[in-house]
């Protein structure tokens, strides 16, 4: 079961209490105070596992707590200091205080151990407190409490490429023709009901992420049908893939028009994020370079083909980031995933275009 989104109450380890203790030994008269300090709680940390891919290991088990501090011993020995919690999230996971709302975490990095709440210091023993006026102090101090956290955890997919459509566009007949995902595919609406991720291999070493969305709807951005629970999983792909259906009773211009609106509202950073735009389903059309030509002039936009693509037109690569329009897509080209048409060249188009976006935004590793 894919679960995005749990609540989940969170503390640190107890420190623990000093101890009161004398020393005792044949022969040694009025032995002083030896009592150890309490062992300090143990600590809350988050770590990031790509093995996870849903936050659905956190159904039913909603409250996590670090190993309090053991108490002191005589002979000055410190208490043993309480087990580390470390709690596994997926790659993508956010933490927020449930109270307030506000951002805690933001967990990207494979691996990386974050700490998340401080375990209590130890209590002192009594024989920190032995003095001249006191020789024999019968008091130690008690450990500090833990923190305790009621937050929020919410999983945002990361990936290279979204996929954005309406439902039952082709989005996931695409996927499993571009990547290894087996996402379910049928003939109705909402066959999409959780995200999912597909790799895109190009040889042994080029690969790229593509997530498919469930379909977004006119007013998803307020909540209707299932676009806005899944809305926020395409806010961290770097490229948008606008899927639209030739052979659907919207017009491609409609829903293009929608599902511009729709991101606009969500946010405004998401809408000017580089796009390209699929249409899909070219196998049920004849008149296939009419329809590409009719469309780019909706937008406003003149033909500029690729020469090794059919059916497609693509802005050259030093026009991308010179004089970018939020508005205008960087590439159209029709696809049929059923029968191939043009899957391969859509599939070369987007990571090049990938690597493009990756060095404008400084990110090299990428």
């Amino acid at each position: 079961m894919f679960v995005d989104r749990v609540e989940i109450f969170v503390s640190s380890g107890k420190g623990g209490e000093g101890a009161v203790s004398f020393h005792r030994e044949k022969f040694v008269i009025n032995g002083g105070p030896d009592g150890g300090d309490g062992g300090k709680g143990g600590n809350v940390y988050f770590v990031v596992d790509r093995n996870t891919d849903t936050l659905s290991h956190f159904r039913g088990h909603k409250h996590f707590k670090a190993q309090n501090g053991k108490p002191g011993l005589g002979r000055n020995k410190h208490g043993k200091k309480g087990e580390d919690l470390i709690i596994s999230v997926p790659p993508g996971t956010q933490v927020f205080d449930s109270e307030s709302g506000e951002l805690l975490l933001d967990l990207l990095e494979d691996s990386k151990k974050v700490l998340f709440l401080e375990g209590g210091k130890g209590g002192l023993g009594n024989a920190h407190f032995k003095s001249a006026t006191n020789q024999r102090p019968t008091y130690a101090q008690k450990g500090l409490l833990g923190i305790e956290k009621k937050v929020r955890l919410e999983l945002k997919l990361i990936a290279d490429v979204g996929l954005v459509g309406f439902p039952n566009v082709g989005k996931s007949t695409l996927v499993s023709v571009l990547s290894n995902a087996k996402p379910e595919i049928a003939n109705y609406e909402f066959t999409t009901l959780i995200p999912s991720l597909g790799i895109v291999n190009l040889g042994d070493y080029h690969s790229f992420v593509v997530a498919d969305i469930p379909g977004i709807i006119d007013g998803a951005s307020q909540g209707k049908g299932l676009g806005l629970e899944f809305l926020r999983h395409i806010e961290r792909t770097r490229f948008l893939l606008f899927v639209l259906d030739i052979a659907n009773y919207h017009s491609i211009e409609e829903q293009f028009g929608v599902l511009r609106q729709e991101l606009e509202k969500f946010s405004a950073e998401l809408s000017q994020r580089y796009f390209g735009i699929m249409l899909s389903k070219s196998d049920t059309q004849e008149q296939k370079q009419k329809i590409l030509q009719q469309f780019l002039e909706s937008l406003g936009m003149t033909l500029k083909p690729h020469k090794e693509i059919p059916y497609c037109h693509v802005q050259k690569n030093k026009e991308i980031f010179e004089a970018y329009d939020a508005t205008k897509p960087l590439f159209v080209v029709l696809v049929s995933s059923v029968k191939g048409e043009n899957v391969e060249p859509l599939k070369n188009l987007l990571y090049e275009l990938l690597k493009e976006v990756k060095k404008e935004s400084g990110d090299a590793k990428a």
